[in-house]
């Protein structure tokens, strides 16, 4: 599963982990009750892309935080558990830029590589013109579902490194 979520100053951390809500309930001998349920946020998806992240207050990165590095959400006490894998793609804003926030240290060593990206040349830009434009649609093949990637890592994880390759890495 996939979300998108686009981070703004006025994003609560409820809007991105979810929050419990009264429901009314039919139970099977036909009464009728209101519960407290929980409605999952889209954290839940297995790929989340995190637009503007540093758009957003520290109490939204505490809780993107939370769920990046715990891979659990808490919501009025409870802890959820995200799907596995389960993957963070984040774009973020020059600090410059106005409305934005630093993202914390803590935050920051979370993700794997930083691409910093340019302006685009001309020759590029009309390219991508090109490409979101022309009416055609690519057509997108899955390569791996959720359980071969689990299976994947776990088989990294195997994997037997050479004492002065790992000290080497160190």
């Amino acid at each position: 599963s996939f979300a998108r979520i686009q981070f703004t100053p006025d994003l609560m951390p409820a809007d991105i982990s979810g929050t419990t809500i009264v429901a009314e309930v039919e139970h099977p001998d036909g009464r009728r009750a209101r519960e407290f349920t929980f409605q999952p946020g889209p954290i839940f998806a297995q790929i989340v892309l995190a637009d503007e992240i540093n758009r957003a207050t520290p109490k939204t990165q505490s809780a993107l935080l939370e769920a990046m590095q715990e891979r659990s959400v808490t919501v009025a006490g409870v802890s959820h558990p995200l799907p596995r894998p389960f993957l963070v793609m984040a774009t973020q804003n020059p600090l410059e830029q106005e409305g934005t926030y630093p993202l914390p240290e803590a935050q920051l060593d979370r993700f794997f590589f930083k691409l910093l990206v340019g302006y685009s040349s001309r020759a590029e830009m009309g390219e991508i013109l090109n490409r979101t434009t022309a009416g055609v649609s690519a057509e997108i093949m899955p390569v791996l579902d959720a359980a071969a990637i689990l299976q994947v890592q776990q088989l990294v994880q195997r994997a037997v490194i050479a004492p002065h390759i790992q000290d080497y890495a160190v």
